[in-house]
This record gives C-alpha cells, structure tokens and sequence, in this order.
C-alpha cells in the first residue's frame, strides 16, 4: 500500500482539509451565535430603556421636603436568589387619573381638556413579612382640608377647608394628592403610582378580562354601561365603565362605586396570579409597554428596576391575602351629597397603617 487516495490525495491532505472545513463551520457557527448573543443583548436593552423610558417620575420626596410624617425604619430580609429584599411595611397612593390627554383617554371618557381629576384614591397598605395587604379607597366626594403645595411651575397653591379630595390632584398634581393624603391620614406615602383611563382598560384587555359578579342590574347613562345582574367576563372598556359607574346602582353615590372598584381588584389580582402573565415574557412585554406608557410614579418606582424590585417582595403576596376597606364616612352636615371622616372609626384605621 503506497497511501495514496483513488482521487490523488494523501491521507494526511484529506483530513487536513476535513479538519478545515469544520474549523470554517465552527468559525461561522461562532460568529452567528456571537452576532445573535450581541443582538439579543441589544434587544434586550433597548426594550428595558423604551419601558423604563415610558415611565413619567415626579420627585415627590424633594417637592415636599421633610414637612412630612416620619418614614418607618425597615430591614431588608435575606434573599436566596439575589441581594437582600426589603420585607417591611409599605404605604402606596394609588391614584386612578380621568386625565384627558391623548385620544384613547378621550374615547374612553377623560373629557377633551388637557388636565384630569383623580377619579380613584387608594392607599395599598402592604403588612411587614409582604404577604398581606390591605387596599384603603378614599370617597372622592370626602370633603378634606387641602394643604397649600408647590407647584412644578413655582409658587404653591393656596389652602383650602372642606374641598373635594379629588381638588388636590386636579390643582397640584401627584405632589398635592400625597400631601393631602398625609395631611388626612398622619402617615407617610413611600411610593405614588398613578394609571389613566387608557391603561387600565389596556391591562384588563391583555390578562384576558376580568370576571365579575353584580346583584343588581346596572344602567348607567354617564358610563354608558348597561348590564344584568350576575357573572360577566369585561373586556378592558366594559370594566373600565363599571370602575366608573355609580349612577346607575344603589343610591348613585360614591360609595357605591368604590365597591364595584374593589370588587374590580379583587379581580384583576385574581386574574393576573392565575392567567400565566409572568412566566409568558412575550405577553408580559406587550403587558408592559402598553401600560407603563400610561404610568406615572414617584422617582423612587420610576424604571423598570425599580419596579421589578418591588415586585420581587411583593412575590409572597396573593390575592386571596388582600383586604379591601373604605374610610369610615359620613354625611357631612352642611352638604349631604358629601361625606367627612367618621371620627374616631376613621383614626384608628390610618394608626393601623402606620
């Protein structure tokens, strides 16, 4: 055997030339995975920036300064899978805004003007440990002392006795709301977090509806909502009719609505823990763009670290743990189509929150 190939070739040259074509395969197989790496990293960090990015921040903290009630010491608890994850008691304002800017808002119903009222109030009270909550409304129809507060344009408004709750975000902003609510409730705001027409009806739309029960039929001309009494899976626009509904149930006041509203975030927690939301990534951005587009928070909850934080010690939290409340009321004397704080009932609920 002299080791030559029929085709001419040595042994050696073959696999010389075999060992190049891999080594060529293996290059170009390195280079695809390197340039999928390098554009996935890229898409990655360009969809973290247009979502943190969709987030509008308002320094609340720096506006109102330390004239405020004291913030309770807290002490992160250990996590297995990444740094310490804060574990104490937590106050947020949660605000929902009938403001009327762009086109969805307006064709949901926030009006043709540029400004907005906060048309819901709730303080979400999360216990130490973050495992259970309390959600707090506030009537929008409780007349209040309105503190005077900075404006983002200068100078501060002028205080007010017995005003509508709701005045304080429609002549201040978040700032004015927070102060207001610290002003009523003697305890300190960590974080504010505000969602408009629009994305609410978009979150409600993108877990797939929410279901709900009502004993009573309901016909609403203001928010054109007309349903039978029973259950009903809503669509974003139907659910959002119904958190706005108060016309067409019981007595048309504002109490009625709040417990549609609660009854509605009972839900939606219900919905978004059961439908897979935050194991599907695809969904979960889609989620995400749309409604942090419509998302307004206090600096400290402003991108998407933050907030992701904030869920991470919230993990522990489900649905089932959470207790919806409304500040004791009563018909104020002078005015019976408002209502005040219902002393000392109303006391004791915001020195549980504190």
């Amino acid at each position: 055997m002299t080791g030559h190939q029929e085709n001419g070739t040595t042994g050696n040259e073959d696999e010389g030339r075999r060992a190049g074509r891999r080594s060529a395969v293996l290059k170009t197989v390195g280079l695809t995975l390197a340039g999928v790496l390098v554009l996935a990293g890229a898409t990655a960090g360009w969809a973290y920036w247009r979502l943190s990015d969709n987030i509008t921040g308002v320094d609340i903290d720096q506006a109102l300064g330390d004239d405020r009630p004291p913030r309770p010491m807290t002490t992160p608890s250990a996590s297995p899978s990444g740094p310490p994850v804060p574990s104490g008691a937590l106050n947020i304002l949660v605000l929902g805004s009938d403001t009327r800017t762009g086109a969805e808002n307006q064709r949901l119903g926030g009006g043709d003007g540029g400004g907005g009222r906060s048309d819901t109030a709730m303080i979400v009270h999360v216990d130490p440990g973050r495992t259970s909550a309390t959600v707090v409304s506030i009537p929008r129809d409780t007349l209040v002392a309105r503190p005077s507060c900075p404006l983002p344009s200068g100078g501060e408004t002028a205080p007010r006795e017995s005003v509508m709750f709701n005045s304080a975000y429609e002549v201040g902003g978040p700032v004015c709301a927070v102060k207001t609510v610290e002003q009523l409730t003697e305890v300190r705001m960590d974080h504010y977090a505000e969602l408009d027409f629009a994305g609410f009806a978009a979150l409600v739309d993108a877990v797939g509806g929410v279901t709900v029960t009502t004993d009573e039929d309901i016909d609403d001309e203001d928010s054109h909502l007309r349903l039978a009494a029973g259950t009903h899976l809503l669509d974003g626009e139907r659910a959002l009719a119904l958190a706005r509904t108060r016309h067409g149930i019981g007595d048309g006041s504002d109490l009625g609505r709040i417990g549609l509203q609660q009854h509605l975030v009972t839900a939606l927690l219900e919905r978004i823990s059961a439908g897979g939301l935050l194991t599907d990534p695809a969904r979960l951005y889609r989620v995400a763009d749309t409604v942090t587009g419509s998302l307004t928070t206090d600096t400290g909850l402003d991108s998407l670290t933050e907030l992701m934080g904030l869920g991470r010690s919230l993990a522990g939290l489900s649905a089932d743990a959470v207790e919806t409340v409304t500040m004791p009321v009563v018909p104020a004397a002078w005015d019976r189509n408002r209502v005040v704080a219902d002393e000392p009932e109303a006391g004791r609920l915001w020195e549980s929150l504190r």
